[in-house]
């Protein structure tokens, strides 16, 4: 059982207006840089990653590298469901909207990230295989479980074997758009080859944007559960697993 000292710091942390504000902004799943988050709570940058220190230090924020940025969002659902039961007892609180990665409606949309898929159509397969157990994803890597190599075979994408060299597997990659995770590795990359080849995407000429087809629209309905005309909701979150 925490102590009460420990139970007082949380509670000072979590009811500074500042910080306040910034674990409100990670409420709906993504991963936000300190300069996001500095906006959010109207602070500058050097204010904000003095907060964000002494949230991550006290385990209520992780980081995540991606490239040359840093990402935080909220360390566990246990984080969340403290900020959520907080938000009821002091009343609705709605946070503040934060607009990140491309403006380009259809670089949200479905983009290529090196050589594997990215954006909402991304993250919807991948949250999709996650909740349905094919495929388990960690902080570091993943897992395409048997089911999900027999749901890639039943489409017509056959998944190397793993090999020993350096390229990971499986992992995840955080979205630049979506701020959540989609599939990259090995196995994100013989996924965006098996929809090219399937037909069910289209590069676009002169740009990363890929064209989900109507063939695709069905096809991706049918195999993974998740519709590529909506966007991918902040109300999943990858089942933390490997």
């Amino acid at each position: 059982m925490a102590s009460t000292a420990a139970f007082a710091a949380t509670a000072a942390l979590a009811g500074d207006p500042t910080r306040a504000a910034m674990l409100l902004a990670l409420m709906d799943g993504r991963a936000l840089t300190a300069g996001e988050l500095a906006s959010v709570a109207g602070v500058t940058p050097q204010t904000a990653s003095g907060h964000l220190a002494r949230l991550v230090e006290a385990g209520l924020l992780v980081v995540e590298a991606q490239g040359r940025h840093r990402y935080h969002r909220l360390a566990s659902p246990l984080v969340a469901r403290m900020v959520e039961t907080l938000i009821s007892i002091a009343g609705e609180t709605q946070a503040p909207p934060v607009r990140v990665g491309p403006r380009d409606a259809a670089l949200r949309h479905a983009r290529t990230c090196y050589d594997h898929l990215a954006g909402r159509v991304a993250v919807g397969i991948t949250e999709r295989m996650v909740a349905t157990g094919a495929l388990v994803l960690g902080d570091d890597g993943g897992e395409l479980t048997g089911s999900g190599q027999q749901l890639l075979l039943r489409i017509g994408i056959d998944v190397p074997a793993p090999g020993r060299g350096r390229r990971a597997f499986c992992r995840p990659c955080l979205d630049w758009s979506e701020r959540r995770f989609h599939l990259a590795g090995v196995v994100g990359s013989a996924l965006l080859d098996g929809l090219l080849a399937l037909g069910w995407l289209r590069r676009t000429a002169g740009s990363r944007a890929v064209t989900v087809t109507p063939a695709g629209e069905q096809g991706v309905r049918g195999a993974f559960g998740f519709d590529p005309r909506a966007s991918a909701g902040p109300e999943t979150s990858l089942r933390r697993g490997a």
